[in-house]
């Protein structure tokens, strides 16, 4: 059975993505994914033609579970940038009832950081905390490394509780470290990439699969 909400609209551009699909799997040959784990690490191969991501990607045990479960219920997604917020198909969120949210440019968290001297990820974090929207959320992180370690302490010193955290920054300054820090967790769900590798579309195709495997899920039950 065939997705109809997660697949391309037209039926070209299912060929396809469906053949790339076929491509990615045949020049991976082996890789130690689980099956659920591979749709999200072929996702993004797919996106990025970069077949080092079969390994650099890493998973909470209950990362993909946990993943479903939170898109199910219609989970805020809370991102670093608006770049993930733009790049993630409405038609599919909408379809979940899940909403996404940012706070990088708003004026409030530009000038907190500017007084604090920190940065507007953190800032943005902040904010959303604020808002109460990070427990239960899937925060999605593709360019901030602080933005992944202020989640970090406000799990330790505020007690939030997101449901999946995709902490996949990219550079050269806190980038590595941070998704380390995030590998750490034992009781948040996360997926990461290792080392200085990553980006918004990383981050955006890994959400796309989850809904891919959510729709299915949903189709399998119904």
């Amino acid at each position: 059975m065939n997705n109809t909400v997660t697949e391309q609209l037209t039926q070209a551009g299912q060929q396809i993505e469906h053949d790339s699909f076929a491509i990615v799997d045949k020049e991976t040959g082996t890789h130690n994914y689980p099956a659920d784990q591979w749709q999200i690490v072929r996702r993004m191969i797919h996106a990025t033609a970069d077949f080092e991501f079969n390994g650099l990607a890493r998973f909470h045990p209950y990362a993909v579970k946990a993943g479903l479960q939170a898109i199910s219920n219609g989970a805020n997604i809370i991102a670093d940038v608006e770049m993930i917020c733009v790049g993630l198909s409405q038609p599919r969120l909408a379809h979940f009832g899940v909403t996404t949210h940012h706070f990088i440019a708003d004026e409030d968290v530009i000038a907190q950081a500017k007084a604090e001297n920190t940065t507007r990820a953190v800032q943005a974090m902040r904010k959303a905390h604020k808002a109460r929207l990070l427990d239960n959320s899937i925060i999605a992180v593709g360019n901030a490394p602080t933005a992944l370690l202020e989640i970090n302490r406000l799990i330790h010193e505020e007690n939030i509780k997101p449901s999946l955290i995709v902490g996949m920054p990219v550079g050269f300054v806190s980038a590595e470290e941070s998704k380390d820090i995030i590998s750490q967790l034992s009781d948040t769900p996360w997926i990461i990439t290792q080392g200085r590798k990553g980006g918004s579309t990383l981050v955006v195709s890994a959400i796309h699969a989850l809904l891919a495997l959510a729709e299915a899920q949903q189709k399998s039950q119904s």
